[in-house]
């Protein structure tokens, strides 16, 4: 029955798994497998039965056969020549003045190819390199440019806490990190402390970030002010580590609460509230609100609908019904008939009448006043022409 191995190219690499086929493999042991790139020699580090879950069955391949002791001859005299390679390249570098700095170098099992890992700022123009590259070793030349964090992961470190880099150890992938992280976790703002050996913020800032965040949702917000048992209170700080709250009421010292118990005690009232509360209430009060008052009552408490079961609707009062005011009669105004204005002047005011005149019932009847005396308007005049005769 075969077995899953996981197999291993360099002793701090990724972790690649193949099936054992016909061959009885142990750990410990070196292997030849085929690759993308070509055969290559790997051992083994990892011996299971079933699939990781990430991984499918069909990526899944068998290995070539069991490395003997020719292979792991080639194997060392290929570390030599990656050596060599190393020093040639860098005063190939230090020769054209080239702003780049050469990590390692990568020789295939069959020399195939090599590889030449470097970091550099920006691009960089290494036509020349690769020429004197090709001529010195007579085979593929590939050079690949990595990141600072790559590099710390090739040559290995020791960080901040005094043990071997997380990179270089057991991580494989990069998670990134950002400076809310920090931020979330209340470290001091430091670049000193919160930065690597290769200069970027710290890769383990990213393996508690999910216990930050819901450790953060169950706690109250800092600086925020509630009512619990404790009266009126303040929350000044908070503990990850102890899973506590600590909180300040106005007349007395700090009081640390375990986060569980926080419901509680938000949920609890002070003694003065509960004396408050027990207090009878006088009738009169009530009756001697303004309208006001209870109106706003009723608007918030939703159209009068009551928001427990305890609660009574209150009776709407009537609105009261204002009664019509009877409209003045409008005067009617003293009708004179004259023929013309003239006749006004000698009739005297106690002569003329008052009573109504009943108006004709055809408009023509009645006797419109004559245009002769009128003005004409100043439009309709016409300038008389000068010097003319009839």
């Amino acid at each position: 029955m075969s077995q899953i191995l996981g197999v291993k190219f360099n002793d701090f690499g990724q972790i690649y798994y193949f099936s054992s086929g016909p061959f009885v493999v142990r750990e410990g042991h070196s292997v030849i497998v085929k690759t993308e790139q070509g055969m290559g020699l790997g051992k083994v580090f990892v011996v299971q039965q079933d699939l990781p879950e990430d991984v499918t069955e069909e990526s899944v391949k068998t290995i070539y056969r069991l490395a003997g002791e020719e292979d792991l001859v080639i194997d060392t005299e290929n570390k030599e020549l990656s050596r060599s390679a190393l020093k040639h390249c860098k005063g190939c570098i230090d020769g054209q003045k080239l702003e780049m700095k050469l990590v390692d170098v990568e020789v295939f099992f069959d020399r195939s190819k090599m590889i030449f890992y470097f970091t550099a700022p920006g691009r960089i123009d290494f036509r020349e390199l690769v020429k004197d590259l090709v001529k010195e070793y007579r085979t593929r030349i590939e050079l690949r440019q990595i990141g600072v964090r790559h590099e710390t992961q090739m040559l290995g470190a020791i960080g901040n806490c005094g043990q071997i880099c997380c990179c270089r150890r057991f991580m494989r992938k990069f998670m990134p990190v950002t400076i809310r992280m920090a931020k979330e976790q209340n470290l001091f703002l430091n670049p000193t402390k919160i930065s690597g050996i290769c200069g970027r913020l710290l890769c383990c800032l990213s393996f508690e970030q999910d216990n930050y965040e819901q450790f953060h949702k169950r706690c109250p917000k800092i600086g925020k002010r509630y009512n619990t048992a404790h009266g009126n209170v303040k929350v000044t700080r908070t503990n990850f580590f102890s899973n506590t709250v600590t909180i300040l009421p106005e007349n007395a010292d700090e009081i640390e609460i375990c986060l569980d118990e926080w419901p509680d005690v938000l949920k609890a009232t002070s003694p003065d509230q509960l004396a408050k509360k027990e207090l009878p209430k006088d009738d009169s009060d009530s009756e001697s609100r303004e309208p006001s008052v209870r109106n706003n009552y009723r608007g918030r408490s939703g159209s009068g609908k009551s928001s427990g079961a305890g609660q009574t609707k209150r009776p709407e009062r009537p609105k009261p019904v204002r009664p019509e005011r009877p409209r003045p009669q409008k005067k009617k105004r003293p009708f004179v008939s004259c023929d013309s204005p003239e006749t006004i002047k000698d009739v005297a005011p106690e002569e003329v009448r008052t009573e109504p005149v009943v108006a004709p019932e055809s408009e023509s009847q009645v006797k419109k006043p004559s245009s002769r005396n009128r003005r004409p308007s100043r439009r309709r005049r016409r300038k008389k022409p000068s010097g003319g005769s009839d």
